[in-house]
């Protein structure tokens, strides 16, 4: 009945009975001024109609528990970073509950509607995008939220955790410039991923310093996987002429390239250099150890823990947009072309 309190009723759902978004009735909650007053009737009689009841501010020194987002728990780079995580979180005595949302809406919904059940203290989200309505709702749950490798161009309003995958890109593509490589290949990763379009920017960038002609030929899709790197590895290296060399956006993606090298009677390094991204125990157990560049993957995580708690005890953080340096690991997977 009208007025009774509704433990299933969000942000979301009073947002769109409203017809408004849900940062506009998150603005109401929090009694803000910048919203027009027939707005704020209908918003505030929704309320009433649903007996929404905000959740109450808990103190500021806890950290019990919290939260790590993952859209997969399928790579050797997600158990990297929740590895950080794990180490970080048992120092401080602090609990973790993983969740992987696919990509999903539903899951999405599914994973807040259990935050707020768990009340849980902060958020670690993984290559998930904030948009504003979940950020909204995490907000009024008072789930302060951190977002490693971010989707899009990081928002400052949250902070985010990275690595410099511009100068990684650029240092990898130097590497085989200078090892006598003109004809190099790159395997993107996911498009929409800032990190991927940073990689392709630093392959870019120094094929361009070189002077050598960025060939959209060689530039192959790739989607952060295995099976992603044997299909660009297959064609790249059917055609009359292939590249000598490949940079690889992933050392998922990287192992796939030597499979469909294998295939062709192909050698690493002999007859290709192949550098990957992200330096996952994988990398230095393949045959050849593999070329490529060091992501600190772990330390984003413990990074991300004592963000969060920062946020959680309303502390100040040192920055909101922090991208740790990544670095080259020359293996034996290259040699001069």
């Amino acid at each position: 009945m009208a007025g009774s309190p509704s433990r299933d009723v969000t942000i979301s759902v009073i947002a769109a009975e409203a017809g408004v978004s849900a940062p506009t009735v998150s603005r109401v909650l929090n009694g803000r001024g910048d919203v027009a007053p027939a707005t704020r009737e209908r918003i505030e009689e929704l309320l009433r109609t649903h007996g929404y009841r905000r959740r109450g501010r808990r103190p500021r020194d806890r950290i019990g528990l919290l939260d790590l987002v993952f859209n997969d728990l399928d790579s050797p780079w997600a158990v990297e970073i929740l590895r950080g995580v794990e180490d970080a979180a048992h120092l401080s005595n602090t609990g973790v509950v993983v969740s992987a949302i696919h990509r999903r809406p539903s899951s999405t919904r599914q994973w807040l509607d259990n935050v707020r059940s768990r009340v849980s203290d902060g958020a670690i989200l993984v290559t998930t995008d904030l948009d504003p309505a979940l950020n909204a709702e995490l907000q009024e749950l008072h789930v302060p939220a951190v977002v490693v490798d971010p989707v899009g161009i990081p928002d400052l309003a949250t902070p985010t955790i990275g690595a410099t995958n511009w100068a990684g890109g650029l240092s990898a593509t130097e590497h085989l410039i200078h090892l006598g490589h003109r004809r190099i290949a790159f395997v993107e990763g996911r498009p929409e991923l800032w990190c991927s379009r940073a990689r392709l920017d630093g392959y870019r960038a120094g094929l361009e310093t070189a002077g050598l002609v960025v060939d959209g030929d060689l530039i192959m899709p790739g989607e952060f996987s295995y099976e992603s790197g044997f299909r660009a590895g297959e064609h790249l290296f059917d055609r009359p002429v292939p590249p000598t060399a490949v940079f690889v956006s992933s050392d998922q993606m990287a192992l796939g390239v030597y499979e469909a090298l294998r295939r062709r009677g192909l050698r690493v390094p002999e007859d290709v250099s192949v550098v990957g991204f992200d330096d996952v125990p994988e990398a230095s157990w393949s045959s050849p150890p593999l070329t490529t560049v060091r992501q600190p993957l772990a330390d984003m995580g413990r990074l991300a823990v004592r963000t969060v708690q920062r946020l959680v005890r309303n502390e100040t953080i040192e920055s909101p947009k922090v991208e740790l340096a990544t670095e080259l690991v020359v293996r034996s997977s290259t040699a001069r072309a």
